[in-house]
């Protein structure tokens, strides 16, 4: 695939911010939305990203850009990955080619990129109770800028969003929430009579008509009350005939809708119409996800977050090899064939956890329940009380959601809970609201559970079976968003001994102790050590709890140093289980040392060069070795 140069030209070559849109015609914005259609698609050919959903949100942008003013209003995106033509059409369209790229912008909302980023955005769920947050304060304050929360691609399937929904509602101040419904929401598609009726009760002689009318009644002493629920009663009737807005309005929003996303004149005749409604405004807005490119139109779900892809045929750009992902989807399947207890359960992820074919194969076993990992957590508790086997299938970032409901209903009532944790460590381009680095140690203090880490699929399946065997406490299995080694899968599954580790190379100058795929990049750090006159010792340590209390005592006594290796966050993960037992047991603290996730967050780039920035590879291992022999340590351990 030819790389080359996209240069904006047309209208989007004239628009520097929202200053610009609002000087052009509905045509020119028409062409605007189809300039920066075209310049999202070429942009995430090259780099990857989050393309169906921001080709969906472009009008919608296009139009809240034209009738507001951003910075001073707060337009709130809720996850982030519908908001690429806001980074455009605001300060961001030359930096655009550097999307998610290392040193470049993020594919969601952050703060520190831009005054435009009001409220950064990575997970679902989080923009309406972002904006009542930035509604509180202009009351507060007594400012008189608007608020915008925008919500959709499924968002709204999260409780955490009707928790706002609800307080929104309650509190009564004016704000716009936009429901951007692309089909993996709430409603199915409307027609003409539908969209009369929205810009019938949206227009401001309407209200007016209805404020006098209400007015008129409340006056008629006798028969006022009577005529006051006839008229409430007649128009919700009419309403409700055709539009879902009764859920809504019992929340206490104004509700708006549905109307065609794409129609940009419809758009902006609308919410000027109610921009000045004092009170929670909701406008329901139906939009094709993929919109404008035929590929995401066709199939939104692949399209949704993807990665190099060639432009003209829409053929992703293959890396070789199993990913650990297929390796955990291949598996789950394979058991599930001879055990019909195995359940697999998802939060909306059921391509990213690599199950589409166990639900095509088991449908009625396989449950993905939305945006709602603390409701999957406990549906999962419940499930293994009753005597099922419940996968519950999470990337680890958006585990971290579900944490008290891991420790009060799982844990602490030893439900047999499977957990494969998905994109643990660096997931890459995504970013710091994406990397899986904290589940070592957000787990690891919480009793009665099993953690575990594969090096390889072989192993990943072996762990996968003996948890699905064990059915006696909680067992997590934790694997990065990569290619893993591929082994022989068609030997039965072994059982594997809870709390073993395997010594895989011996070694008299030091001992590495590594987590999951990081053995095999220590095995290859040893290798290029002995040729330097350095024998290591490499451990594969493939349960971090409970720990190999033996072998690590028997490493602690008679090995020089120990170097610690994973792709977690070293504060609470595994070196620090390696320390606390060491200073337990009185040995020799000093002489450990580690490598893995420092006390911070880590910018987005390639998984390549972040594990590159972070020592985790071979070359980093062997400068870690010759530091820690050269020099007897550093005071950064």
């Amino acid at each position: 695939m030819n790389e080359k140069l996209y240069i904006p030209t047309g209208i989007l070559a004239r628009i520097n911010g929202p200053a610009d849109i609002k000087k052009l015609s509905f045509e020119e914005l028409r062409c605007l939305a189809d300039e920066v259609r075209d310049y999202i698609t070429f942009v995430v050919s090259r780099n990857g990203g989050h393309l169906a959903p921001s080709l969906g949100a472009v009008e919608i942008i296009v139009a809240l850009l034209y009738l507001y003013d951003p910075p001073r209003d707060k337009i709130i995106f809720d996850v982030g990955h519908q908001a690429y033509a806001y980074k455009i059409l605001t300060d961001r369209k030359d930096k655009f080619p550097t999307l998610r790229r290392r040193g470049g912008i993020s594919g969601f909302l952050k703060r520190s990129e831009s005054p435009y980023d009001f409220f950064g955005a990575g997970h679902a769920s989080t923009s309406l109770s972002a904006a009542l947050g930035a509604v509180c304060a202009r009351e507060l304050s007594g400012e008189d800028y608007r608020v915008v929360a925008f919500i959709g691609d499924g968002a709204l399937t999260g409780g955490l969003a009707f928790e706002g929904l609800n307080n929104l509602g309650a509190y009564g101040k004016e704000i716009l929430v936009i429901l951007n419904d692309n089909k993996m929401s709430i409603s199915k598609n409307v027609g003409a009579l539908q969209r009369y009726l929205t810009y019938l009760i949206a227009h401001p002689k309407y209200r007016r008509l209805k404020e006098e009318i209400w007015d008129i009644t409340g006056r008629l002493a006798k028969l006022g009350g009577h005529l006051r629920t006839f008229a409430r009663k007649f128009e919700d009737s009419i309403k409700n005939m055709i539009v879902p807005s009764i859920l809504f309005e019992e929340f206490g929003f104004n509700y708006y809708g549905p109307v065609d996303g794409h129609n940009i004149e419809e758009l902006i005749r609308l919410l000027k119409d109610i921009k000045d409604v004092k009170l929670p405004k909701l406008v329901h807005i139906v939009t094709v996800k993929g919109k404008g490119y035929k590929p995401a139109e066709d199939d939104a779900c692949k399209y949704h977050g993807i990665g190099r892809f060639d432009i003209e045929s829409g053929e992703p750009v293959v890396t070789e090899g199993i990913t650990f992902t297929d390796a955990f989807g291949s598996a789950i399947t394979e058991f599930a064939e001879e055990d019909e207890r195995i359940l697999a359960i998802t939060a909306a992820m059921t391509t990213g956890c690599g199950l589409q074919a166990f639900a095509s194969r088991f449908p009625s076993r396989f449950f993905d329940v939305g945006i709602a990992e603390g409701h999957a957590v406990i549906f999962g508790a419940s499930l293994a009380l009753s005597g099922f086997k419940p996968v519950v299938c999470i990337y680890s970032t958006f585990l971290q959601r579900a944490f008290d409901c891991i420790v009060h209903d799982v844990a602490l009532q030893n439900a047999p809970v499977v957990f494969a944790i998905d994109r643990a460590g660096i997931v890459g381009e995504d970013g710091p609201t994406h990397h899986g680095a904290f589940d070592l140690a957000y787990l690891r203090l919480i009793p009665n559970i099993i953690i575990t880490a594969p090096k390889d699929q072989k192993e990943l399946r072996d762990l996968l079976w003996t948890a699905l065997k064990l059915q006696k406490l909680p067992f997590a299995i934790r694997y990065p968003r990569s290619i893993c080694k591929s082994m022989e899968t068609s030997l039965p599954p072994e059982l594997i001994p809870v709390g073993s580790w395997e010594k895989l190379r011996e070694g008299h100058s030091g001992a590495v102790l590594a987590v999951g795929p990081m053995v095999y990049t220590a095995l290859e750090a040893a290798c290029m050590l002995e040729r330097e006159g350095i024998y290591l010792s490499v451990i594969n340590c493939r349960f971090v709890k409970p720990l190999d209390e033996l072998m690590l005592s028997e490493i602690l006594n008679f090995a020089p140093f120990v170097l610690t290796i994973e792709e977690g966050t070293l504060v609470g993960g595994f070196r620090s289980a390696v320390l606390e037992f060491a200073s337990k047991k009185r040995f020799d603290t000093r002489k450990i040392y580690s490598l893995g996730i420092p006390d911070e967050f880590i910018e987005h780039g390639s998984r390549t060069e972040l594990l590159e920035l972070l020592g985790l590879t071979s070359s980093g291992i062997t400068t870690k070795v010759k530091e820690i022999l050269g020099r007897g340590g550093k005071n950064d351990r």
